[in-house]
């Protein structure tokens, strides 16, 4: 891994908690997107080197959406930067951590993303991203 790349917080109103990040960090998002074909919509926050995302569900069955429905809102998962995907996830699996999927697929802010399940890793989501071609 190069970085920590980015902190992803579930919420339940995307517009509402933007306002509160707003506040709180002093600066407006510089970026807001619908990722379709997971169900959610995400707002960016950049803090020095380090990106806050917050994501809210746009579907009931999305993961954001369960994620809040059974621990409320929170500390969703970290996501480190990584040059090459496959040659991460070939370097983890035998070292016993398993990818929620096969491939990784097209996430928010222009990244291919795949995550770790947090029962691998000591109950932490662990989203590994790297920039699309």
């Amino acid at each position: 891994m190069k970085r920590l790349e980015h902190i992803g917080i579930a919420v339940r109103n995307l517009e509402q908690s933007s306002r509160l990040f707003t506040k709180l960090l002093g600066q407006e998002p510089y970026k807001t997107e619908e990722v379709e074909s997971e169900g959610v919509k995400t707002s960016f926050f950049m803090v020095g080197d380090v990106k806050i995302e917050l994501l809210e569900g746009t579907r009931s069955d999305s993961a954001i959406a369960r994620f809040v429905e059974s621990r409320g809102e929170g500390l969703h998962h970290l996501a480190f930067h990584t040059d090459d995907i496959p040659a991460a996830k070939s370097r983890l699996e035998p070292e016993g951590f398993v990818f929620t999927r096969e491939k990784p697929f097209d996430g928010a802010d222009n990244k291919q993303v795949i995550f770790i399940h947090p029962k691998t890793a000591n109950g932490v989501l662990v989203e590994l991203c790297q920039d699309r071609a």
